[in-house]
């Protein structure tokens, strides 16, 4: 492979709801699809999924913007690669931004994918058929809101609920799930929104036989985990603190975790997201796939990812039509049953649908070699 032409495109999507976190609350999302050309003509698809403000990592959609245009699209552009792993070590010397390197690594992968006559699924090594999904839910303005939201969920299909919490909205928000839904799969998120001090609250949670607590401490801690991990009956899914194979290496080797949550932008790319799954795999350590709020593109590539055998838990990748009114991929990712059947198509396994790109797009910019 050889890229001969690169496209940035800026789009802007309204989401059908708010969707709030602790960090706060998000209804149109901006983010960026990289589409890439190779010499052969063969076109790939990635998605830069960074927020506008730089809350879950530091980076940004503008600082990918920068990152693409400045240093990792010229790293690219005219060299031959001989496989999409190239290209995180082609850009290893970057340090982080993973976001914007996943962006168009994911575009990588989908032309090796088209060149070799192969699903993007089955390219990164893929042996599951469908995939177990679950769901994501921001925190609601009522106990009473949330409760009908999780029942239409349950109703779905869905067979896992994530809901996200904060001090001040935790335990009793955590009770009163339970008193509604006491034997469902459920987990709770805090998005870095505690530290030791609350350690007595957290084991209150010990009480309500959850599935795992998701990144309750600093969003780069890995120590102070380990700490909390040996108090707490439950499991502890560090999410943000890893963002390459290295940080799972130690997390595992100091007990920061039992459960780890794998998202290609975070950790830079599919290629990193393949070594840790595979290190996981080999230390006993169950991963799931989560979500950044990603339109078509991304989701094809969630899909793909958590394909791999270790994925033994539902993700985060959800149906297109729990977050867009319209997806940019042709057919739009759809749930039956809690289940996502893994597309055979060969690349992305969906195709991307470039009216809707152009419908949501607000710039784009052409960068040849």
């Amino acid at each position: 492979m050889k890229l001969v032409e690169v496209t940035i495109h800026e789009l802007v999507m309204r989401m059908k709801s708010p969707f709030t976190t602790s960090l706060g609350t998000m209804q149109d999302k901006r983010f960026l699809v990289v589409e890439a050309k190779d010499e052969s003509g063969v076109v790939g698809w990635g998605e830069g999924v960074a927020f506008e403000e730089p809350s879950y990592t530091e980076e940004t959609f503008k600082t990918s913007f920068h990152v693409l245009e400045d240093f990792l699209i010229p790293a690219l552009l005219g060299k031959e690669l001989k496989h999409p792993d190239d290209v995180y070590e082609r850009l290893r010397k970057i340090r982080r931004n993973n976001m914007a390197k996943a962006s168009i690594e994911g575009a990588v992968w989908d032309i090796y994918a088209q060149l070799t006559n192969q699903s993007l699924a089955t390219a990164v090594g893929g042996v599951q058929e469908k995939i177990e999904v679950g769901i994501s839910i921001g925190l609601q303005p009522t106990d009473e809101q949330l409760i009908q939201t999780i029942q239409q969920f349950l109703n779905e299909g869905y067979k896992r609920i994530k809901v996200k919490i904060k001090p001040g909205k935790d335990i009793e928000l955590i009770r009163t799930i339970r008193q509604a839904f006491p034997a469902i799969p459920l987990m709770a998120d805090a998005n870095s929104a505690y530290t030791l001090d609350d350690i007595d609250r957290l084991k209150e949670l010990d009480a309500f036989n959850l599935m795992m607590i998701e990144q309750p401490l600093a969003h780069d801690d890995l120590i102070d985990h380990a700490v909390l991990q040996k108090q707490i009956k439950t499991p502890i899914c560090l999410d943000e603190s890893i963002t390459s194979l290295e940080d799972t290496r130690k997390a595992i080797q100091l007990g920061s975790c039992q459960v780890i949550n794998i998202k290609i932008a975070r950790v830079g790319g599919i290629s990193e997201a393949k070594r840790i799954h595979d290190y996981c795999m080999e230390h006993h350590i169950p991963v799931w796939c989560g979500g950044m709020l990603e339109a078509g593109i991304g989701r094809a590539q969630n899909v793909a990812l958590t394909s791999l055998a270790n994925f033994i838990m539902p993700g985060d990748t959800a149906a297109s039509e729990r977050y867009w009114h319209e997806d940019i991929i042709q057919p739009e990712v759809t749930v039956t049953d809690g289940y996502i059947k893994v597309p055979k198509t060969k690349g992305l396994g969906y195709y991307v649908n470039r009216e809707a790109i152009d419908k949501y797009s607000v710039n784009k910019k052409t960068y040849l070699m």
